[in-house]
């Protein structure tokens, strides 16, 4: 069964707070769920979907709970950053199947303010524990093996994020809105080699909301439609210590079932919303969903082309993780809520594209390096 046009959002909300200490977690997923159903025109009583991940405090059944809600569906998938890229394409593919018509998805956490929830570890901590990986150096290690098989340099990777501070200076809620160089970014301390302090996204306190809803629901609103057309969604691990090649990620499988579902190809594509946990991610992503070819990612992002109104392919026009908002270190809701205000004509103007038609939303969750999934949405303005 395809989903395609068969799943409109509706709301859309990013929490403005980057730093909470003086609110529950709940409370933020509640803040966020009232701003997306505002924005949609609905109200929790209109909701019988809803979708959440690890971040919901005691998860689905007590945050549901919490938040008043009556429903026939549900879903708790957990895959890291990019659970909310996957609870969008599970709504669409649950509305499609009628088995709700109006589905809530909410996000919300405190890793600045602390402490972060403890890890839970899968049946692979006895054998990968004593080897010490974490966040940074997973990372690092496949920044290091792109640049040794393709010549990738540090200054390519910044190129990332020197665009994502050209649009984070407009967006008022951005934890860092300053413009930096590449030179800035080579110039910052070294976190892991070769990725710098400023390869690295920032950690924030917050959250946000989707409401997604059926055609004939999203028509009677009197808010700009964007449809879901396309989704993929995928995994990969290192296969019980089988050789794992550090340079492509789970895109490579969540992409095309995507753009072959939506019926479209990378060329088309007006605006992408790429998760940038780190400046690699969005190099490997970007090749893997096809913009570019294997080993072409550095000279891609480089000389400003990610930059809107002067690159090929505007991305993250909100500053993304980089520079904007990464709430409880899972970046897929706000790529959604970016591409959305996109379609919708709703970025602010200095970086909004013209008559951007078409987006895309990807994101991995979990270690690029290691074990992760990746998702996929193709986005149509109507």
């Amino acid at each position: 069964m395809s989903i395609k046009g068969k799943a409109y959002i509706a709301g859309i909300y990013e929490h403005p707070t980057r730093h909470a200490p003086d609110k529950s977690t709940a409370q933020l997923h509640a803040e966020c769920a009232k701003g997306a159903l505002e924005d949609a025109g609905l109200t929790k009583a209109d909701v019988d979907g809803y979708f959440c991940a690890g971040d919901a405090p005691g998860g689905v059944m007590p945050m549901a709970d919490y938040l008043g809600l009556k429903l026939r569906h549900l879903d708790s998938t957990e895959t890291g950053g990019c659970s909310y890229i996957i609870a969008l394409g599970h709504a669409a593919e649950a509305i499609a199947a009628g088995k709700c018509s109006v589905a809530l998805i909410t996000l919300a956490g405190k890793p600045r303010t602390g402490p972060m929830p403890p890890r839970a570890f899968g049946p692979e901590v006895d054998f990968e524990v004593a080897y010490g990986a974490t966040t940074h150096n997973a990372y690092g290690m496949c920044a290091m093996r792109h640049m040794h098989e393709f010549g990738t340099t540090s200054e390519q990777l910044a190129w990332v994020k020197v665009a994502a501070s050209h649009h984070a200076q407009y967006n008022p809620h951005a934890m860092l809105r300053d413009v930096v160089t590449v030179e800035d970014v080579l110039n910052s301390p070294m976190i892991s080699d070769p990725l710098h302090r400023l390869d690295c996204c920032v950690v924030s306190d917050g959250g946000g909301a989707l409401v997604v809803t059926t055609p004939e629901i999203a028509k009677s609103l009197k808010r700009p439609l964007v449809r879901m057309t396309g989704h993929g969604e995928s995994l990969k691990g290192p296969n019980g210590g089988r050789k794992l090649d550090l340079t492509y990620s789970a895109g490579v499988w969540s992409g095309p079932p995507a753009f072959a579902e939506a019926g479209v190809t990378p060329k088309d594509i007006k605006y992408a919303s790429i998760y940038d946990s780190f400046t690699i991610t969005v190099v490997v992503q970007l090749e893997d969903l096809g913009f570019c070819a294997k080993g072409e990612g550095g000279k891609f992002v480089a000389d400003g082309n990610l930059i809107s109104g002067v690159g090929k392919l505007p991305w993250n026009t909100d500053g993304g993780g980089l520079c904007n908002n990464h709430p409880i270190n899972r970046g897929g809701i706000t790529k959604i809520i970016e591409a959305v205000r996109q379609l919708r004509g709703e970025a602010h103007p200095k970086v909004q594209v013209p008559n951007c038609d078409l987006a895309l939303v990807h994101g991995t969750g979990g270690l690029l390096g290691v074990r992760h999934a990746a998702s996929t949405a193709i986005l149509e303005r109507v």
